[in-house]
């Protein structure tokens, strides 16, 4: 499994921007955006690989995981 899989990767429509926008909370905010909704996954994928791999470089530590929290119900919760 990839270091990658381990962070949770959110893809939403923001209304201000017009745009999709990815992040991946805890590691990445706001870091890709676009107007085709799979194009932004798939780079908002590349993106946090990317963030992993610097983070290793400079010897820094990796936030804790955010994959397997089950945010999609604990939203549905809230709405």
């Amino acid at each position: 499994m990839k270091e990658s899989a381990k962070y949770a990767k959110i893809v939403e429509w923001s209304e201000e921007d017009q745009c999709f926008v990815g992040s991946s909370p805890g590691l990445v905010y706001g870091g890709c955006h676009g107007q085709d909704e799979r194009a932004v996954f798939d780079e908002l994928c590349q993106v946090v690989e990317e963030a992993i791999l610097l983070l290793q470089q400079d010897g820094k530590d990796l936030p804790p995981p955010t994959s397997g929290r089950d945010y999609a119900n604990k939203m549905q919760s809230v709405a």
